[in-house]
């Protein structure tokens, strides 16, 4: 099922994901002059946990259009993005180019990476914003990360809370499932359609994604290894008495964890 799940998402995100964010953010050119004067802003959420990010390696999975890569490239990182879309590299590597960085781009599914291996290890690994609805099984990508993550590496995920998908209507998730325990694999609209014009919305392909929760979340994280620091949960600025999305941070530590179940 994953295998189908894939195949689905890169069709979709291949049609007119390079024209959306053109549309968005505007030219490479545009965007690159854009990121030099407040690369930080995008890296809001994360700074805090990575500290100087001068010199560290940094991979960020399902990296889309690379803007959050290229503002850490920006502060002196060696920042590797790893995506499906080949729009979605074609933009970013103009927009890495423009701005003067050095940006490695791999247009892969992130668990059939050719020769993974050769990627080596890094300090962090970023995944951010709708990321792990494309995935059938927690375990494979988790078990992903902690192979990339190097001894005392850290794991940092934020993503769209699932409370928040579950009952709230918010700017990125207009229709709510009333389901906090949903786990059946729903068709849904590409992430950048809201981005283009109505009239060019029914060309576009669909996605196939899968919800998950907090619970599911968490435990496939501490099932691989990796210890969980902090759970940060923000609130949604039309709603500040609920959470909107979480940063979740989670450290590779060089400790031996008895079985959980005896």
């Amino acid at each position: 099922m994953q295998r189908e799940l894939a195949n689905a998402n890169k069709a979709a995100w291949e049609n007119k994901a390079y024209q959306a964010w053109v549309q968005t953010y505007g030219t490479p050119n545009e965007l690159a002059v854009e990121l030099k004067l407040n690369h930080s802003k995008n890296l809001r959420y994360w700074l805090k946990y990575i500290g100087d990010p001068t010199g560290k390696r940094i991979i960020n999975l399902l990296g889309s259009h690379g803007r959050k890569a290229i503002s850490l490239s920006l502060l002196g990182a060696d920042v590797t993005v790893v995506d499906i879309s080949e729009e979605n590299k074609l933009y970013a590597m103009q927009v890495a180019a423009a701005a003067g960085v050095d940006l490695k781009y791999v247009c892969s599914d992130v668990l059939n990476i050719p020769d993974e291996e050769k990627l080596g290890e890094f300090d962090i690994v970023l995944m951010e914003f709708g990321v792990l609805h494309y995935f059938t099984d927690l375990n494979s990508i988790f078990s992903m990360v902690n192979r990339r993550l190097g001894l005392k590496g850290r794991f940092i995920l934020t993503d769209f809370h699932p409370f928040a998908r579950a009952w709230m209507n918010t700017n990125n998730l207009k229709h709510p499932t009333g389901d906090y325990f949903d786990d059946s694999i729903k068709e849904g609209e590409v992430a950048f359609a809201k981005l283009l014009p109505e009239e060019e919305r029914s060309e576009l392909g669909k996605v196939l994604v899968r919800s998950w929760t907090i619970g599911d979340i968490i435990s496939a994280i501490g099932e691989i290894g990796l210890v969980i620091r902090s759970f940060e949960e923000i609130p949604s600025p039309a709603d500040p008495r609920f959470p909107e999305f979480y940063t979740l941070i989670a450290d590779k530590m060089d400790i031996q964890l008895s079985p959980l179940y005896l």
